[in-house]
């Protein structure tokens, strides 16, 4: 089912693409240049999201460990 999907959503984005671009080209292509570009967008997004992700987890991981010391310092007397 995913292959089909990708066929299907390839020859949407495919046509959309080449009519933005003023691109005339056959429908084999034009089904060609959408795949390639949902399976290179798909793999741009997830390289962005797993980016994003490790640096959202870094600042969790800071702003989890400011309020641990915060806490600490603020109960247990210590600065």
């Amino acid at each position: 089912m995913p292959v089909i999907m990708l066929i299907i959503f390839g020859a949407a984005a495919g046509f959309l693409a080449t009519r933005i671009m003023d691109l005339r080209t056959d429908v084999p292509t034009t089904i060609a240049i959408g795949v390639a570009g949902a399976l290179l967008g798909s793999f741009v997004l997830r390289f962005i999201a797993m980016i994003g992700g490790l640096a959202f987890g870094f600042v969790g991981a800071l702003v989890g460990a400011i309020l641990i010391i915060w806490v600490w310092q603020k109960y247990s007397g210590r600065s």
